[in-house]
């Protein structure tokens, strides 16, 4: 199993950071919400700031590229597998960084890449 940060998740369960965290759980990932609000996803607390955390395997991004930027050197500082670009969060410059890094870079939805088992 992949221990994933969810960046820019939320407490709102209509929003497809909640759902990921929801979907990463029930797949039995370690789900790790990151975001700006506090709240819960599932009993699980959403992280508040850049929090410190180990062993990431994949950091699945729910930020629009504008606020991305501010989270570059975080981002790296887990020291993900791999990041995933969601629908809306495309950004050619963090997609060269992380491949400079050799940080696998994929752009997918997290929701169906679990649906279909290529997680």
């Amino acid at each position: 199993m992949k221990k994933t940060v969810v960046l820019g998740a939320t407490p709102n369960p209509e929003r497809y950071a909640y759902l990921a965290v929801k979907k990463l759980l029930a797949y039995g990932h370690e789900a790790i919400p990151v975001g700006i609000r506090k709240g819960e996803i599932e009993g699980v607390p959403i992280q508040n700031g850049q929090p410190e955390i180990s062993g990431v395997d994949t950091v699945t991004l729910y930020l629009n590229p504008e606020h991305q930027r501010d989270y570059y050197d975080y981002i790296f500082s887990l020291q993900p597998q791999r990041l995933i670009f969601n629908p809306g969060t495309e950004n050619p410059e963090l997609m060269r960084l992380a491949r400079e890094k050799g940080v696998e870079v994929e752009v997918a939805c997290t929701l169906v890449m679990l649906s279909i088992g290529v997680y």
